[in-house]
């Protein structure tokens, strides 16, 4: 569907059903030059048993339009707002990477409108290399192409996809090509710059949930557990995944949600 946030035209995806926004709401945060598309295989999954699955395209990311933002706190407030433009009053979160830390934000700061919030491949804090970041703002293919390398473990480097026919390299590679120029640097400045996660998770009360991969090179799954220990909730370990486990090991992930959700 498409709606106005901000006045700029935002596409969110509602996995292929009509969406009600006083039923058992999900909503997933896309990371780091990623769009709704990386949550393809859950939200599809979850409209079909009676969730109510909204995945919206961040400004400057998938079909949305507008300026990339560029803090994670400006994200989380952006979300309250496409929340109440959906007439959502209460949700469960799914982030995951960068989604995970608007997530923090979200559930620390607007505890009333979250009722449930798991994290998938994330961390209190993702530091991000200078070499990426300047491949990033000079050489955007580049960079793509070693997050693509980085962000997925043996069985996305072999094509081993759930979806026949599909290459998680190139899958990924396009999906963050089709971003505005600028996203993705964007989005790994404010990754960089993002200092608050401990603070935020020692006042999130709501059930919470981590998913942790053993092959993610990205958060690495100590930063992960570091995560957990902070947020006090469930802990999913998925050992033969990278970090783009919601495309890379959906099986896995879905499990781990439908449990917790």
């Amino acid at each position: 569907m498409r709606i106005k946030v901000r006045n700029n035209d935002v596409f969110a995806s509602t996995g292929g059903r009509n969406f009600d926004p006083v039923g058992n709401v999900v909503l997933f945060i896309h990371g780091s030059g990623q769009s709704q598309l990386g949550f393809m295989l859950q939200h599809r999954f979850f409209a079909n048993r009676g969730f109510q699955c909204i995945t919206p395209d961040m400004p400057g990311h998938g079909l949305s339009k507008g300026d990339p933002l560029k803090t994670i706190e400006e994200m989380a407030d952006w979300y309250v707002e496409f929340m109440q433009t959906m007439g959502v009053n209460s949700a469960s979160l799914v982030g995951h990477s960068m989604g995970g830390l608007i997530e923090l934000e979200l559930a620390s700061h607007y505890p009333h409108l979250i009722s449930k919030a798991a994290f998938i491949s994330t961390a209190l804090a993702i530091p991000v290399d200078k070499a990426l970041l300047d491949l990033a703002s000079n050489k955007q293919s580049e960079a793509i192409a070693a997050m693509m390398d980085w962000g997925h473990g043996p069985a996305g480097h072999i094509h081993d996809h759930s979806v026949p026919g599909t290459s998680h390299m190139q899958f990924g590679s396009q999906l963050m090509a089709n971003n505005a120029p600028g996203a993705l640097y964007a989005d790994l400045i404010a990754c960089n710059s993002y200092t608050k996660g401990a603070v935020a998770a020692e006042s999130i009360k709501c059930p919470t949930l981590t998913i942790v991969c053993g092959q993610d090179r990205m958060t690495p799954r100590k930063t992960g557990l570091a995560l957990n220990a902070a947020l006090g909730g469930k802990l999913v370990e998925i050992t033969h995944s990278g970090h783009m486990s919601p495309s890379e090991q959906p099986f896995d992930v879905n499990k781990a949600l439908k449990e917790f959700l």
